[in-house]
């Protein structure tokens, strides 16, 4: 008998359906789901909060195609959109909505592009070297590592990847494809393997780890449309609107954090006895530093143990 595929769990599902819930209880409220994936959190949302509208985003067609059979019971109270998550303000703009109440990220590869293993994002599957969360459009995985010159590919590895050996595999790329250009991600994989020195290689994982990470980044430009995305997405909110991001590295976890610090600072002097009018900061942080999964969580959900968990609510419009 075959075994049923492994359910897709949401991770901090709960948690983040706790936070955005109480921005969504009025009639006609609307939450946008960033990533839409596979629909889990959305599913939950829709749930937990019956009077509210989901305006569900994703670059990939295939999870708005999973998510919108998962979500046809609520068909009536969605809108799915093919899109990047930069490009909220264009769609919230064609959907005629001024503001909304909540804002929903959960960041990176989704646990669909993983498990599809001729998505080229696995390192340990064969696969074609694509790595497009859209497969319909942009630069492929392959293009990067045949056409970048080695100054350019090292400073992928390294500031995407955080790569301790990103020159000595960049050097090993530009050598090896000069013989034949890279269009599998098992050759790749083999090659960073063979790159770094054996006794780093006994510990920390999967050696090509940090390569396939840089060069996913690299190819969706993620950082760029994060940099782009989360200011974006506080401009939206309407007052008493809530935002919750779910981060799974520190390159991520670093931009969210930097938005939400400058946001929610207060520019009043400490020894001043009260806050002068408009002087209130636009965000008030709903979680202190970052949110991590439980230990329970972690065992039954294996991804949920990198992710920091960020959260704000929109106290007024800046000016």
């Amino acid at each position: 008998m075959t075994a049923p595929e492994p359910a897709h769990v949401p991770v901090l599902l709960e948690r983040c359906i706790g936070l955005l819930a109480p921005a969504l209880a009025a009639p006609g409220a609307v939450v946008v789901d960033c990533t839409l994936g596979m629909g889990g959190h959305a599913e939950a949302l829709l749930q937990a909060a019956p009077e509210c509208r989901l305006v569900g985003l994703d670059r990939d067609p295939e999870a708005l195609r999973r998510s919108g059979e998962r979500l046809a019971p609520y068909e009536g109270r969605t809108t799915l959109v093919h899109a990047v998550y930069d490009e909220l303000p264009e769609v919230l703009g064609d959907l005629g909505l001024d503001c909304v109440h909540g804002v929903l990220f959960d960041l990176g590869v989704s646990s669909l592009q993983l498990d599809e293993a001729d998505r080229g994002f696995a390192y340990a599957q064969d696969a074609p070297l694509d790595m497009r969360m859209d497969p319909t459009r942009g630069t492929t995985a392959a293009e990067v590592v045949n056409t970048y010159d080695g100054k350019a590919l090292a400073k992928v590895l390294k500031e995407y990847g955080e790569e301790r050996f990103a020159s000595r595999i960049a050097d090993a790329i530009v050598r090896e494809r000069a013989r034949e250009p890279f269009t599998s991600t098992a050759r790749l994989a083999e090659l960073v393997r063979t790159s770094i020195p054996a006794a780093t290689r006994r510990t920390g994982g999967h050696p090509a780890k940090r390569t396939f990470q840089a060069l996913r980044i690299e190819v969706n430009d993620e950082l760029g449309v994060l940099r782009r995305a989360i200011p974006a997405a506080l401009d939206t909110l309407c007052v008493g609107g809530r935002l919750v991001v779910l981060s799974y590295q520190s390159l991520e976890d670093k931009i969210v954090k930097s938005e939400l610090v400058a946001r929610s600072a207060s520019t009043v002097p400490v020894d001043l006895p009260f806050v002068p009018e408009g002087a209130v900061p636009e965000l008030r942080l709903l979680v202190q530093g970052a949110g991590k999964a439980p230990a329970d969580e972690v065992a039954a959900n294996p991804r949920a143990a990198s992710v920091r968990l960020r959260a704000a609510e929109k106290v007024r419009v800046a000016a």
